[in-house]
């Protein structure tokens, strides 16, 4: 039958109507929640608006051929739910309250400015993601995974990614592995509010970060009710006299590719932080975010393979596959092991466990290796590039930090200062760039403009594209 027939006072518009039809064809079991479904949808998209009275009970079953006490049950549901009203002898009416349309999420994501050159620090190339070997890998471990492997799984993380884990930060990074204490995480961030929480219940107030450093840390450690105490660096890292001044007995550093300012610690200094460490029963987080990534060089070694028992180590693959994957690592002292790990229980039950078996796959096979050796060789020429034209159309300007990571240094005389009226001229222009000073807690001076640039997720010739809108709009 149709509306014109059975429902000549049309009170349900053809919309509305063709909206509910397939929920009558829907399987016998599921037939009834598909028609409160798209009653729902019917109401909340504005097809069926506040105060419109639908058909009887009789009626619609009539029209829509299935039985009246599903229509009726349907009813009574969503009039329970506000979407309905109804009263004795009244009939059945879409409710006053209900919205038009339902809300749309926004989406609060960071996104590359369009038309714009951003050489936003830390972002690597996205489209460098292995897909193929990642889509072979997730099949084969879709076919592979044990049934039991797919219930809670252990809080540090599936054994098989932890031995995976523990042989390539040994092999590749120094580290003294042990996969007893590695445990697999959301990402660096994770690992950081993890690591802070476990150090509040312990007594701990304060945690040094350095200065200049990444601004993340200070939220993450007060989300653990945590202060952070900013201590400067001087040319061979963190400088130890501050430290040991501050009385803090936690520190978070960056030693084999300091951010922002790509400096790598000393052997100097990597051993008078150990010895503070040691002389205050303290704790060193090492975030070693980019330490794969070396480009004159084979790259330093870990931190924490000269003192596992007073360095945390924590990594991820943000860098080197992608960010979103939320995937890292976090190797704990034996004396913060077993409170860290029930932390990570409680937090989340645990990492998923198809990433995880996913990943160690990877790890096993070698594609991880062969990613990290393709992602090195476009980082390369693309640092390679950017220092090429900056020479070109900033002659007198300075990249500093050692050649590695996926940003760079560059510094500039006082002329092109102040660095906001500089910023600012290159933005119009459409290029975005940071400065140096966006990462300090302490006052700069007005000497010279540093700028941190990002590099790796630009092309080679979208970089020298952009230092040559900067020179432009400079001249300009």
């Amino acid at each position: 039958m149709t509306t014109s027939g059975t429902n000549p006072d049309g009170l349900l518009g053809s919309a509305a109507w063709e909206l509910l039809l397939p929920a009558a064809s829907a399987p016998a079991r599921a037939r009834g929640r598909s028609l409160q479904a798209a009653l729902r949808e019917a109401i909340r998209s504005g097809r069926l608006t506040a105060g419109t009275r639908l058909p009887s009970s009789r009626d619609l079953a009539a029209d829509l051929g299935v039985s009246r006490g599903l229509v009726t049950e349907a009813y009574e549901q969503l009039t329970a739910e506000g979407y309905l009203r109804s009263g004795r002898g009244a009939g059945t009416w879409v409710g006053e309250a209900v919205r038009a349309a339902a809300p749309r999420a926004r989406d609060l994501a960071p996104r590359p400015a369009d038309g714009r050159t951003d050489f936003v620090p830390g972002t690597p190339d996205l489209s460098l993601f292995p897909r193929a070997a990642w889509a072979a890998a997730q099949r084969a471990v879709l076919a592979e995974l044990p049934h039991h492997d797919l219930g809670y799984p252990d809080p540090r993380g599936l054994p098989r990614l932890r031995t995976a884990l523990a042989e390539l930060l040994a092999r590749r990074r120094g580290v003294v592995a042990d996969p007893e204490r590695i445990v697999v995480v959301s990402g660096v961030a994770q690992a950081t509010a993890l690591l802070g929480a476990a150090l509040r219940a312990r007594g701990t107030r304060s945690v040094g970060v350095e200065d200049p450093g990444s601004p993340q840390h200070d939220a993450l450690y007060a989300s653990a009710g945590l202060d952070t105490v900013p201590l400067p660096l001087d040319a061979e890292g963190l400088a130890t006299g501050p430290l040991r001044a501050s009385g803090v007995r936690a520190v978070t550093t960056t030693p084999a590719h300091q951010f922002p300012t790509g400096i790598a610690y000393s052997a100097r200094r990597r051993a008078e932080l150990l010895d503070w460490a040691r002389s205050v029963e303290g704790v060193v987080l090492e975030d070693d975010y980019d330490g794969d990534f070396r480009y004159d060089r084979a790259p330093v070694g870990a931190l924490q393979g000269l003192d596992p028992d007073r360095v945390a180590y924590t990594g991820s693959v943000s860098k080197s596959l992608a960010p979103g994957l939320r995937l890292g690592w976090l190797l704990v002292p034996p004396w913060l092991t077993d409170e860290l790990v029930e932390r990570k229980r409680t937090m989340d039950l645990g990492h998923p466990v198809l990433d995880q078996a996913l990943f160690a796959r990877f790890l096993e096979r070698g594609d991880y290796d062969r990613q990290l050796r393709r992602c090195q060789r476009a980082y390369r020429e693309r640092r390679n590039a950017l220092v090429a034209a900056l020479a070109e159309h900033f002659p007198d300007a300075r990249v500093s930090g050692i050649a590695a990571g996926l940003h760079a240094i560059a510094e500039l005389p006082g002329r092109y200062g102040p660095e906001e009226a500089f910023t600012g001229r290159l933005a119009a222009a459409g290029v975005v760039v940071r400065p140096l000073s966006a990462y300090t807690h302490a006052r700069t001076d007005d000497r010279g403009v540093r700028l941190v640039l990002g590099y790796a997720h630009l092309s080679p010739t979208r970089i020298l594209e952009g230092v040559k809108l900067m020179a432009q709009a400079l001249a300009g």
